[in-house]
């Protein structure tokens, strides 16, 4: 990762994520991308993590969304362009398949792209001043991509309103949307984001990875087609370590030991 413009940590089960280019208010260049990209790769497959936190680095800015200091074509020609911004699709489609649970910390505002980060996140912890929205019609551009996104996590109506006027929500609004869990103290947001990673990090990994994917694969099936393939998770959740551990724990009343498998 170059110069650090994602930075990744993991301590006590939790990777921490962070966008690193506070000057720019973390906007998602290219080098930006690929690395949020490598960096979600390494949390999936590592053993160690349980729950990923993705942040910024600085006060202004979770993220602002797509960087246009280089234009709209980009230095190489439209077509890498093109394959730049599907680039980004996969960043999404990496947050929202990581079979570990992914916090969204808002240390600043999340607009356009940032927006759509952090809609695919599992979970949003918020400072009280950072504001969500999208911008880009006031640019002449529309929320192509993370409008998929947005699509699933706001009523349309109040989405429409969004999109259309580029109004930006509060964070106590975008709460009240159900678009953030937690609307944090001024200046604790990271902390607190924390504090639920390490809550979440206290039970089973397995079942936790496992009802992930079953949930999302759920959302996309027609209601008898989902509960088919929801007994079946089931079916394979009863048989894992994990879950016979946790039966025994509670009937010996102790502290269940995960194993993680």
């Amino acid at each position: 990762m170059s110069e650090q413009v994602v930075v990744y940590a993991v301590a006590e089960g939790t990777a921490t994520v962070t966008l690193n280019r506070p000057e720019r208010r973390n906007a998602l260049a290219p080098d930006l991308i690929d690395a949020l990209v490598a960096a979600l790769a390494t949390a999936h497959t590592d053993p160690e993590v349980r729950v990923v936190v993705l942040t910024g680095a600085g006060d202004r800015a979770f993220c602002a969304g797509g960087d246009l200091g280089g234009g709209l074509q980009g230095a190489d020609g439209v077509l890498a362009a093109h394959a730049q911004r599907a680039r980004f699709c996969e960043a999404l489609d990496a947050l929202r398949s990581c079979d570990k649970p992914v916090i969204a910390a808002l240390n600043g505002d999340a607009l356009g792209g940032g927006f759509g980060l952090a809609m695919a996140c599992d979970l949003v912890v918020a400072e009280p001043t950072a504001r969500l929205g999208t911008p880009e019609v006031r640019l002449g551009l529309f929320p192509m991509i993370i409008i998929a996104e947005l699509v699933r996590n706001i009523p349309r109506k109040r989405l429409a309103e969004l999109v259309y006027t580029g109004r930006k929500l509060t964070a106590q609004e975008a709460a009240d949307l159900d678009l953030i869990n937690t609307v944090a103290a001024p200046g604790a947001v990271l902390d607190e984001a924390l504090a639920l990673a390490a809550t979440i990090a206290s039970n089973s990994p397995t079942a936790i990875a496992l009802g992930k994917a079953a949930w999302r694969r759920a959302e996309e099936l027609p209601l008898q087609a989902a509960e088919a393939w929801l007994l079946s998770r089931l079916e394979l959740l009863l048989m894992t370590e994990d879950a016979a551990e946790g039966i025994a724990a509670f009937f010996q009343k102790r502290a269940p030991e995960w194993r993680g498998r």
